[in-house]
């Protein structure tokens, strides 16, 4: 695989990617836009959406509309940074060569811990749903199949990750055009006597738990749009990696928008933000029961298990080909950076037992460990968006000067939305200092990147003194 790099900045190191073993370039356009949507269309949205509705009532649909202009101008810094840099590492590698290796090391890190808790909790999830329908074998049990089919289906061609992912999440779009299809015919009366804005201001109003559950919200928000930059990661295996990301980027962004806000809009206007089943057998099921659809309990839990599972294969790709990208820079164990036969076979297996021993973490210590690690993996991507901003903020302006022929996507009005965002990020930050709960996790995330910085500075010293006795 030939990679062309940009030149590193003076006094930053140059990434080391492009001298890493050869990664095949089995993805298509089709794929790419496929992985955008599988990586972040999980359960979240068909059952833990109910949670935002329960803490901020149908103000969850302002929330979703502004927690989806700040991912859109995150996606759009990404898609400038990797359509003129196309990397396994995205912006992992953009960090580490603007802002040092002390940025490419937290941002790639916090984001494979965060893949890779994702990857627990979904398939914690999705060995229930097993359970429950087929109980001789254990919860934990469904856990390891479905591990090692996914770890078995990323050790193969990516072309074979690429088709799981889009006709998984071609069968989660389609659940959900139907439900918008179906909820706005309801809307309108045509499923019984039209709602009007009954469900919006009649139960305490259109903000009836205050700035408080707009909070606890937010942060469910933010949550259900993390992992939509792994087609950032994706588009460097693809045929055309420059044009693929910028296409990918371009519409991913606003069709997650459409069903995130459509969903949540069909939600809280058929029915009552605080009736118990939202939260309880998440909000599609309830419209669906409340419009009188056959079996849409049973329906909902297949779908939610292919939307499981999707998360499941999409994150492990992602979380295996961040921890190639930084182990090939020189931030791994060497070891890590095997690739047979064009995939990163060690990283795919490291990533996989790294989230099976959290699952098994969740069984152990369900409300230690494994809650620790889901807190701190929920804001990692928060950490992961400040350093896209300040990446950003520098490459543009080196690309400006050097090779402005490689803009071929612009952030909008840069610099002014770059610091809107970066202003955004920083508010949720405070908003979480607000709550004991949000504190637990900046205290637990902290902790994490400070460890991550001081083992950079430890190597960065190591490397400077074996280079001086070199010299010397």
């Amino acid at each position: 695989m030939t990679r062309t790099r940009i030149p590193s900045p003076q006094g930053s190191p140059p990434a080391a990617q492009d001298s890493a073993p050869a990664l095949s370039h089995g993805l298509k356009q089709r794929h790419l836009s496929m992985i955008a949507l599988g990586g972040v269309i999980g359960a979240g949205l068909f059952v833990g959406s109910g949670v935002g509705i329960a803490s901020a009532g149908p103000a969850i649909v302002l929330l979703f509309v502004g927690t989806g202009a700040l991912v859109t101008l995150i996606m759009r810094m990404l898609g400038e940074m990797s359509a003129a840099r196309p990397s396994t590492g995205s912006f992992s590698v953009h960090a580490e060569e603007e802002l040092g290796t002390w940025a490419g090391n937290t941002s790639g890190w916090m984001y494979w811990l965060m893949l890779c808790a994702g990857v627990a909790a979904e398939a914690t999830a999705a060995g229930a749903i097993m359970h429950n329908w087929l109980p001789f074998l254990p919860a934990y049990g469904w856990v390891a199949i479905f591990m090692a089919l996914f770890c078995g289906s990323n050790l193969t061609a990516v072309k074979n990750f690429g088709e799981f992912e889009f006709w998984f999440s071609a069968i989660k779009v389609t659940v959900i055009v139907a439900f918008l299809v179906l909820g706005v015919l309801a809307i309108f009366g045509v499923f019984g006597s039209a709602p009007g804005t009954h469900q919006l201001f009649d139960h305490g109003g259109f903000f009836p738990t205050g700035a408080a559950g707009l909070a606890a919200g937010l942060l469910t928000t933010i949550s259900g749009f993390a992992g939509l930059e792994t087609v950032t990661i994706a588009a460097a295996e693809s045929d055309h990696p420059s044009r693929n990301v910028a296409r990918a980027v371009r519409t991913a962004v606003w069709r997650i928008a459409v069903f995130y806000i459509g969903s949540m809009a069909v939600v809280v206007t058929l029915v009552p933000w605080n009736d118990p089943k939202v939260a309880t057998d998440g909000p599609y099921v309830t419209v669906l029961d409340r419009l009188g659809i056959p079996a849409a309990g049973t329906i909902m839990q297949v779908v939610v298990l292919i939307a499981l599972l999707s998360a499941m294969n999409a994150n492990i790709y992602g979380s295996s080909r961040m921890a190639y990208s930084l182990v090939n820079r020189g931030q791994g164990p060497r070891f890590l950076g095997r690739v047979t036969r064009g995939v990163p076979a060690a990283a795919v297996v490291a990533s996989c037992a790294f989230g099976f021993a959290a699952v098994i973490a969740g069984i152990i210590w369900p409300t230690t460990v494994f809650a620790w690690l889901l807190n701190i993996a929920g804001c990692s991507v928060l950490v992961v968006w400040t350093i896209v901003c300040l990446t950003q903020l520098k490459m543009r302006r080196r690309l400006e000067r050097e090779d402005p022929e490689r803009l071929m996507v612009r952030m909008w009005a840069f610099p002014y939305l770059t610091y809107v965002a970066l202003a955004a990020v920083l508010g949720v930050f405070a908003v979480m200092a607000a709550s004991s709960d949000g504190r637990h996790q900046l205290v637990g995330t902290a902790l994490v990147v400070g460890a991550i910085i001081a083992a950079d500075r430890v190597k960065q010293r190591r490397t400077r003194r074996t280079a001086e006795s070199v010299r010397s």
